[in-house]
């Protein structure tokens, strides 16, 4: 039996009706979104009481948000239950984008990959400097692959310069928590971890109530919505020529082009497509063996 994350919700004061759910993994040093995380985060999903205000997503982890996605499931599944791990998952984060009411994650350490993407599947995201800087970001392309959680149409519409955005995730730049916070990537910023969850609980109820009417399957902010579109299409045909160099950026594009022409879906598909055939491919391959590699010899 799937033993759900953790949550808890105050019952009195400014923030009731405020629940508060955290990703862990006992034993482990940080969190990684595997198989079992993904089971547990739906059981909780599932679970989580009727009438509540809004929701914190927060991790126990002192040391990351989500180190991101399980790249060993990467190196070593099968081209179809790839697919599936991905399309599983893409549908977990996206019961957070259904939630009757305003959500947020609390960002307290690195938050990169497809930790960062379940990030920006809330409506808001708050965080706070840790005691060393931390990165944020998406750097699949760093390891000859791309995202597979709609990374490519959420961080653009994120940050201030969609062409950044856009090219960082085509070649895998990652940003300091200081460089994340000038590019407008977080809606709010605490002080230090202690205030955290408070300062994300706070920005929730600052927020306009939701229900589910207002939800349309797609993140509350991603490169479809109006006002965004328009000018994440600009940044693209600056940064095209540029990015399509290499089999990352090439899937970035796609995966661009197909969220700005067909809709949230299509591009999740994109996305989950081509991270496939990059992983497949020598170039895929190799980078992520070398990854192993080093992370062995630390």
């Amino acid at each position: 039996m799937t033993t759900p994350l953790p949550f808890q919700s105050d019952q009195t004061g400014p923030w009731a009706g405020v629940g508060v759910l955290r990703l862990e993994q006992p034993g482990k040093p940080v969190v990684v979104l595997d198989a079992d995380l993904v089971d547990r985060l739906e059981s909780a999903l599932n679970a989580l009481p009727t009438g509540l205000r809004g929701l914190v997503l927060a991790s126990a982890s002192e040391r990351v948000f989500v180190a991101g996605a399980d790249l060993k499931a990467i190196q070593d599944l099968s081209d179809a239950d790839l697919h599936r791990y991905l399309a599983r998952a893409g549908r977990v984060y996206g019961m957070i984008a259904q939630l009757p009411y305003p959500t947020v994650a609390a960002i307290n350490g690195a938050a990169l990959g497809g930790g960062l993407e379940l990030a920006m599947h809330c409506d808001g995201l708050v965080a706070c400097p840790g005691t060393k800087p931390y990165p944020v970001g998406l750097p699949e392309a760093g390891l000859s692959i791309c995202p597979g959680w709609g990374g490519t149409n959420l961080l653009a519409a994120r940050l201030q310069d969609a062409a950044k955005a856009l090219t960082m995730t085509a070649t895998g730049q990652t940003m300091t928590f200081d460089e994340a916070h000038a590019s407008g990537l977080f809606d709010s910023v605490a002080p230090d971890a202690s205030t955290l969850i408070n300062a994300a609980k706070s920005w929730l109820v600052s927020q306009p109530a939701r229900t589910r009417e207002d939800r349309d399957g797609a993140p509350f902010r991603w490169i479809g919505r109006p006002g965004t579109r328009a000018r994440v299409l600009a940044a693209l045909d600056q940064v095209r020529d540029a990015i399509v160099q290499t089999g990352p950026g090439k899937a970035v594009a796609l995966a661009v082009d197909a969220g700005l022409t067909k809709g949230w879906a299509a591009a999740l598909e994109v996305e989950q497509r081509e991270l496939v055939k990059l992983r497949s491919s020598p170039e895929g391959k190799a980078a992520i063996a070398s990854f192993f590699e080093r992370a062995a010899k630390k």
